[in-house]
């Protein structure tokens, strides 16, 4: 997991015709290099795809760096069906500076994080690693400009069937919504949303690997990143090159499990914020503690009972800063911008500062901008990148944990629990609660999700892994690191990372220096080894 984005239809445009990011196969498959093809790959059909060559350019948009390069990469649809549909990747890298040795794949996270934009704002943390490697990200199918998922704008958009609390209390309201939200986002969405899962992604990212040229998939993942990385490594174990995973995921407990242990690690987050804003004189909620937690509570229930006009669409709900506060609270880096953005809601009812970390799905200025309501696809397989839905990361991330998630209760399974989950939720958080419950119940109406993660995703038999997890982390508890670690077997090295936010390697030098010792170099910490809150150096 990472950053959440507000469920509401806030800030969204209509969703692209899903349909026309497709192609059917043969009418844009990249030129195909010559005798790469392995038996497994012609028995599967996948030889087309795993030979296909690469054409980088110059990437496009206002605000991109000169010095990265983007191209497209072609993948079936439907792994069991590869000689029909097809969609296309957005990729892009930082070319090696040094002596090349092959590529390392970045996943931000999410899920439905998308990764250009993201490799596009923050590169400079990646720069070492171009000693040795081309850095590579891409937009997960689904995600960003690769056939992005959408579940509409306005009143009549599938992510807005909770807007009122009083839903979540009658189940007979509840399902009803819940099921024509699961058919909103599919007609949106188009054909790519059955096929969106991480156990498709992992493919992806095997055809990325062998169009790129290397043996072996060398590969940093964070958070939900670090879900796709150990789904890649129990497909295709004898294929993996030196992997990192940093803000562990679970690979077993329920999206019930995972949406409490979220919404408490995000109060502890909340907490902390909040004992650091009231030592500000211009901390909007006072100098109390105790006093300012009450006041953040009290102003999330006063704008879901009132919300505040915006001019840039909806009403701003309490559940609105309930998403902006979840991307604000992430990195302490962020907290002075957030601390602002909620002074200037507090004191002039201006809600744009929130909104800025409500929209983006990390709070970061998009290298791009992104336009209202009636843009299009381009005539390609991938969309432009003004017309990616703003409701996208929310949308994907709902769509990839549902389908990573075998679970589908009935819906006398939900009316029977659904008043003990409240209140477990909001003991867990009484901000983050609803938020996160809502997240979960949303899978209601979906198709079930894949037992693949649970039940095969364990005892690997794969070079080591390095498994980096933070003590403070709000999104993915150190538990999970832990518990991941025994799961996947002897191949797990983990690197105990003693300090706060999610994730460590943005955030600790040590943390960073000893990951890009193992990616370069292969030098491998000793398990159980850790890195101090403030550490330099060691």
């Amino acid at each position: 997991m990472l950053a959440k984005l507000s469920t509401r239809p806030g800030l969204r445009r209509c969703a692209l015709a899903a349909t026309a990011a497709l192609t059917l196969i043969g009418a844009g498959l990249p030129t195909i290099t010559a005798n790469r093809n392995t038996d497994e790959d012609d028995r599967l059909g996948l030889s087309r795809f795993h030979g296909q060559k690469i054409a980088w350019s110059a990437c496009k948009g206002d605000g991109m760096p000169k010095d990265l390069q983007c191209a497209r990469l072609t993948v079936p649809l439907d792994y069991a069906h590869p000689g029909k549909a097809t969609l296309d990747l957005a990729i892009a890298r930082y070319r090696a500076t040094g002596h090349k040795r092959g590529s390392v794949v970045l996943d931000f996270g999410g899920p439905g994080g998308a990764g250009v934009p993201e490799l596009a704002y923050s590169g400079k943390e990646f720069m070492d690693l171009t000693d040795g490697y081309d850095v590579v990200a891409f937009d997960p199918r689904g995600v960003g400009r690769s056939s992005p998922v959408s579940c509409g704008s306005g009143q009549e958009s599938g992510l807005a069937p909770l807007d009122d609390d009083a839903a979540l209390a009658d189940p007979r309201t509840l399902l009803p919504r819940l099921k024509k939200a699961a058919a909103v986002c599919a007609e949106h969405s188009g054909p790519v949303l059955p096929h969106i899962g991480t156990v498709d992604a992992a493919r992806d990212l095997d055809v990325m690997r062998q169009a790129l040229g290397d043996k072996k998939l060398n590969y940093l993942g964070f958070s939900y990143g670090s879900r796709l990385g150990a789904v890649y490594a129990a497909r295709f174990p004898g294929k993996v090159g030196r992997m990192v995973l940093d803000g562990v995921d679970t690979l077993t407990e329920p999206l019930t499990e995972q949406g409490a242990a979220g919404a408490r690690g995000q109060q502890v987050a909340l907490d902390d914020f909040v004992g650091w804003c009231v030592k500000d004189i211009a901390c909007p909620f006072g100098q109390d503690p105790r006093v300012a937690r009450e006041e953040v509570v009290r102003l999330v229930r006063s704008l879901d009972e009132d919300p505040l006009p915006t001019d840039f669409g909806p009403d701003f709900t309490g559940q609105d800063l309930v998403g902006a506060l979840g991307q604000g609270l992430y990195s302490k880096e962020l907290w002075p911008s957030l601390e602002r953005a909620l002074a200037q809601l507090v004191e002039s009812g201006d809600a744009s500062g929130a909104l800025a970390f409500q929209g983006g799905g990390s709070a970061l200025p998009l290298p791009f901008p992104l336009r209202s309501p009636g843009g299009g696809p381009s005539r390609g397989a991938l969309v432009d990148a003004e017309d990616v839905p703003l409701d996208n990361l929310p949308a994907a991330l709902m769509a990839i944990n549902c389908a990573d998630d075998p679970d589908r209760p009935t819906a006398r399974q939900v009316t029977a629990d659904l008043e003990r989950l409240r209140a477990a939720y909001e003991k867990a958080s009484p901000v983050f609660g609803r938020y996160r419950l809502t997240e979960v119940l949303m899978c209601y109406g979906r198709p079930k999700g894949t037992d693949f993660i649970r039940d095969e995703v364990k005892d690997l038999r794969t070079p080591k892994m390095l498994l980096v997890g933070t003590r403070g982390d709000p999104a993915t508890p150190y538990r999970w690191t832990v518990e991941t670690a025994k799961r996947l077997g002897s191949s797990a090295v983990v690197l105990d990372n003693r300090g706060e936010g999610h994730t460590g390697y943005g955030s600790s030098k040590c943390v960073h220096r000893k990951v890009d010792d193992f990616l370069l170099y292969g030098a491998l910490p000793p398990s159980g080894s850790s890195c101090g809150p403030d550490e330099d150096a060691g």
